[in-house]
């Protein structure tokens, strides 16, 4: 059975991507197609709050690309060496780093970070777990985060009097390759029997093409999201969520599909 993902492949891994290895495991036929891409601005302004950990009471990351924007900024010599060598790292490691799911988390571990709330799984459950912990004393919260970001977690924070900084340090946009990409699955490989999501933002740039593609067989297809707030932008779009996984893992959402196919 095929099973569409829109997803970037893994960077940086040897042999098929987790994903595909964990669908092949239960019998399914995983493909990955990439369905944004993504431009870095501000890191000037990112790196200048970075070297002032005394002003913030932690981080919050809720995306991959976030944490890539911070190790852009490392990459610049003067961060770089003060992060490294200035005990800027330590001085961070002694706050709050809040995070989403594993991958980010795993990165955020990349940079000499320690973490939090990994496993609360979406950003609501992330508000819900950081103001149990932070309080309108609390120094702010530095957020570096996508002009697409959802307002769940600043609007549950501000209702909480928990003080929070954002700052934008990048902007989504489709993934050049997108079109051809899908184009060429569905002429070569058919309906795929289900299609994963795993954003709100895949689902804005993608949708209208996959009905286009799909046709009157859309409703065969068994469409899951890769946690509760994309399956939610889904719902919105008319779409029928056949399965969301537990947590956002490879195994989980396999798991998932395997169940519902």
């Amino acid at each position: 059975m095929k099973v569409l993902l829109l997803k970037d492949p893994k960077e940086g891994v040897l042999g098929p991507d987790p994903y595909v290895q964990e669908f092949a495991s239960l019998g399914l036929q995983a493909t990955l197609i990439p369905v944004l891409s993504f431009e870095f601005i501000s890191l000037q302004d990112l790196s200048k709050k970075l070297s002032h950990p005394e002003v913030y009471g932690g981080l919050i990351f809720t995306s991959p690309r976030a944490v890539d924007a911070v190790m852009l900024c490392l990459g610049e010599k003067a961060i770089s060496e003060e992060w490294n060598n200035n005990s800027l790292k330590e001085r961070w490691n002694e706050k709050s780093i809040y995070v989403v799911g594993k991958s980010t988390a795993n990165l955020v571990k990349e940079i000499g970070l320690a973490t939090l709330g990994e496993d609360t799984g979406n950003a609501g459950k992330l508000a819900e777990y950081i103001c149990n912990k932070e309080s309108s004393n609390s120094l702010p919260l530095l957020f570096p985060c996508g002009t697409l970001k959802r307002e769940i977690l600043p609007k549950y924070l501000k209702e909480n009097s928990v003080p929070l900084e954002s700052i934008t340090v990048y902007q989504t946009s489709q993934h050049p390759c997108f079109q051809k990409a899908l184009n060429d699955y569905f002429s070569e490989q058919g309906i795929p029997e289900s299609i994963t999501f795993f954003s709100p933002s895949g689902v804005k740039f993608c949708l209208h093409t996959i009905k286009k593609l799909a046709g009157e067989y859309i409703d065969r297809i068994k469409f899951a999201a890769i946690g509760p707030t994309t399956a939610d932008a889904m719902a919105t779009e008319g779409l029928t969520v056949s399965c969301t996984p537990e947590k956002p893992t490879s195994q989980d959402l396999a798991a998932s599909i395997r169940r519902v196919l």
